[in-house]
C-alpha cells in the first residue's frame, strides 16, 4: 500500500524544506561564479534570502578562512547529512516505514 505526502507530513515538511535550502545552496554556489556578490539580481536576491540563515549557523562550524563558495558547498553537504540524521531518526523511532509489505 502507497503512502500519501500528507500521512507522513511531520517527516516530509522538514524533509521537503531542507531539500529546497539544499538546493538552492547550490545554485547559488554555481550562480556565485557568475555573479557579483553584490548584484542586484533578483534570483540571486532570493538565493541569498534563502540561504544566508543557514549559512550563518554553518559559518559557525567552519573555518573562518574559507572562500563564500566553499561554504555554500559545505552547507550543501551539511544539509544532506542533516536530512540522512533527520531519516535515520525517524526510521529508528519507526515513524517512519520503507518499502516491505
Amino acid at each position: 500500500m502507497q503512502q500519501s505526502f500528507w500521512s507522513l507530513w511531520y517527516f516530509n515538511l522538514p524533509n521537503f524544506v531542507l531539500a529546497v535550502v539544499m538546493y538552492t545552496m547550490l545554485g547559488r554556489a554555481v550562480l556565485g561564479l557568475f555573479v557579483d556578490h553584490d548584484s542586484n539580481n533578483y534570483i540571486w536576491r532570493g538565493f541569498c534570502a534563502i540561504t544566508d540563515p543557514f549559512l550563518k549557523a554553518f559559518a559557525a562550524v567552519t573555518p573562518k578562512a574559507t572562500a563564500p563558495v566553499v561554504l555554500w558547498l559545505f552547507g550543501f553537504v551539511w544539509l544532506f547529512w542533516l536530512r540522512v540524521l533527520l531519516f535515520v531518526v525517524f526510521y529508528a523511532t519507526g515513524a517512519l516505514r520503507v518499502g516491505g509489505a
